[in-house]
C-alpha cells in the first residue's frame, strides 16, 4: 500500500518493484545456470556467447542496478542496507577466491550496490538541490558516455569517441574506479564507471516520480516473485550454490 499525504509519502511496499525485482532474479538464476553449464560444465551451446545472450546479461544488470537507485529513496537504513550488501560483496569474492579462483568476483554487483548505497549518504543533500529531470538527464547521459571506460576510451557499445591515457589503468584502485590494468581479471566486474551513473539514474527517476504527483506503483503482487524480490540479498547470495549443485547432480545422473 502506498499513499500520498501532503508532501509525504506513506511507502509501505510498492509490489510492482518487489515483482520486478524478483522476475529479474529469476532471469538471473536462469542467466547463471547456463554459465554454469557453458564455462564450468563443458556444454557447447554457441548461442550463449551471441550478441542475444549479451542483451539478455546486460538487462538483468541493468534493471538490478536502476532499481536500486529507484527504491533507495524508500528506505530508511541506508547505512546498515549498504554495509550488508557491500560485505555480501566481499563474501562472494572470498568464496570464489578461495573455491574456484579461476572463475573469481572482484568487485561484483553486490560491492557496486553496497558502494552505490553509502555514497549517496553523505550526497543526498548535494543531490537534492539538483532539478530531477536535470539529474535524470544527466547521469543517464554521463552512464552512456562512459559506458566503456573499462574497455580504455568513452562512448557506448560499438561506438568509439575517444580513447582515455594508458595511465589510468594501473592498479586494484583504478579497477575499483573503472579503469583495470591489463592482469585484472574478474567474471562479474561492476566498477564504479559507469554504472554508479546508472544507479543515480533510478534514484533521479524516483524523484521526477514523485515531484509529478504520479499514482505511485501499487499494484497486486504477485506472491512468488514478490517473496523473491523482497528477500533480494539472500536469494542472490544462495542462489550459485544451489545451482550449481542442482547441475552437478543432473550431470552426475546423466553421465551414469
Amino acid at each position: 500500500m502506498t499513499r500520498y499525504t501532503g508532501k509525504k509519502w506513506d511507502v509501505r511496499r510498492w509490489a510492482a518493484l518487489d515483482n520486478l525485482r524478483g522476475l529479474t532474479l529469476l532471469s538471473m538464476i536462469a542467466y547463471h545456470a547456463c554459465w554454469d553449464m557453458v564455462y564450468l560444465f563443458g556444454a557447447d551451446w554457441g548461442w550463449y556467447r551471441s550478441a542475444a545472450a549479451y542483451v539478455w546479461q546486460q538487462s538483468i544488470c541493468w534493471t538490478f542496478i536502476f532499481l536500486s537507485g529507484f527504491c533507495w529513496p524508500l528506505g530508511s537504513r541506508h547505512l546498515r542496507r549498504g554495509l550488508e550488501v557491500f560485505c555480501g560483496g566481499l563474501a562472494v569474492t572470498a568464496a570464489t577466491v578461495l573455491v574456484m579462483p579461476a572463475n573469481r568476483v572482484v568487485f561484483g554487483v553486490l560491492t557496486l550496490l553496497g558502494t552505490c548505497m553509502l555514497l549517496l549518504i553523505p550526497l543526498e543533500r548535494a543531490l537534492r538541490r539538483v532539478p530531477s529531470w536535470a539529474g535524470l538527464v544527466g547521469s543517464a547521459s554521463l552512464f552512456f558516455l562512459l559506458r566503456n571506460v573499462n574497455r580504455g576510451y568513452l562512448g557506448f557499445e560499438s561506438l568509439r569517441l575517444c580513447p582515455l591515457p594508458t595511465w589510468l589503468y594501473r592498479s586494484l584502485a583504478t579497477a575499483f574506479l573503472g579503469f583495470p590494468p591489463a592482469d585484472f581479471a574478474s567474471t562479474d566486474y561492476f566498477s564504479l564507471a559507469p554504472w554508479f551513473f546508472l544507479f543515480l539514474a533510478g534514484y533521479f527517476a524516483n524523484r521526477l516520480w514523485r515531484d509529478r504527483r504520479r499514482i505511485p506503483m501499487g499494484g497486486s503482487r504477485v506472491p512468488a516473485l514478490s517473496a523473491l524480490g523482497r528477500y533480494s540479498l539472500p536469494v542472490y547470495l544462495l542462489h550459485q550454490p544451489v545451482v550449481y549443485g542442482l547441475l552437478w547432480g543432473f550431470v552426475q545422473l546423466k553421465s551414469t
